[in-house]
């Protein structure tokens, strides 16, 4: 059973998008068992890994649903995009010398933006946006 999961509330009736933050979902998971795996002694590799497809993935996404905002004509896309570009800005912040120090730590962290962030951007931005 996943830690984090697409709940009901967080679907916004557009496919595509709904694939995608899916797969953000499957990301938090991943770093979620990462965090509790105990028979990894060193995970800085991994914990690289994960950044890198947390990042790569969500400008993919990202891209995606600005293109499908301009096509509609979204009037709150600057903001929105802001909230976008802030994500990677984040994500581009993990230093590998502080990961490498402070595994645990830099998990936790990741793990409570990336959740705490996919919930409040799904239902207070992208809904809006689905509407």
């Amino acid at each position: 059973m996943a830690m984090y999961e697409m709940k009901a509330e967080y679907y916004t009736g557009i496919s595509f998008v709904d694939e995608e933050h899916k797969k953000l979902f499957d990301i938090a998971n991943k770093i979620y068992d990462l965090l509790i795996d105990e028979f990894i002694p060193d995970k800085y590799d991994y914990i690289m890994e994960v950044v890198d497809e947390l990042k790569d993935y969500a400008k993919y996404h990202f891209e995606h649903e600005e293109e499908y905002m301009r096509e509609i004509n979204h009037r709150k896309f600057l903001s929105h995009k802001v909230s976008h570009d802030e994500f990677i800005e984040k994500i581009n912040e993990y230093d590998a010398e502080i990961v490498d120090e402070k595994q645990k730590e830099s998990l936790l962290e990741l793990l409570e933006f990336l959740t705490t962030w996919l919930v409040e951007h799904i239902l207070k931005q992208d809904k809006l946006y689905a509407e």
